[in-house]
């Protein structure tokens, strides 16, 4: 496989796992406001596990895959510097991933661990590394090298 192709299945790959990051916490917004309707509860709780089941997981680890892939076919990307810090949002994306797991579990035993505010304010991170990794991706700075 050519690097180009790679990288173009690890976009894909990338885009699917943001979409289900973008929406976990928008679930959790909406199951911690119902926390009272059962019924509902339990709509929300099928929605969050076959988000973060079917979707963010196999998301992240075929992101994962094809960016080792990436680095593989091109090792020098790990001597740049932007590599680097951009290898630390992909780390902080998968704590988020683990978190939101986490979250969904304290859900389904009836321990809302966190308020509606809070989900609100978590929804924002995968926002905040797109941003970021984008720009560290596709404007590759120096970064004092």
């Amino acid at each position: 496989m050519t690097f180009t192709l790679v990288k173009s299945i690890h976009l894909v790959c990338v885009v699917a796992w943001f979409a289900g990051m973008f929406y976990i916490f928008r679930l959790f917004v909406y199951h911690v406001q119902n926390r009272n309707a059962e019924q509902i509860c339990q709509v929300f709780l099928v929605m969050e596990r076959k988000l973060l089941v079917y979707i963010m997981l196999p998301a992240a680890f075929a992101s994962i895959l094809s960016g080792s892939a990436m680095l593989w076919l091109n090792p020098l990307l790990l001597l740049k510097h932007w590599f680097w810090l951009k290898f630390c949002f992909v780390v902080l994306l998968l704590f988020y991933n683990a978190f939101s797991y986490w979250v969904h579990t304290q859900l389904s035993q009836k321990r809302p661990v966190l308020s509606e505010k809070t989900c609100r304010l978590i929804n924002e991170v995968p926002t905040f590394a797109l941003v970021a990794i984008s720009l560290l991706v596709f404007l590759k700075p120096e970064l004092g090298q």
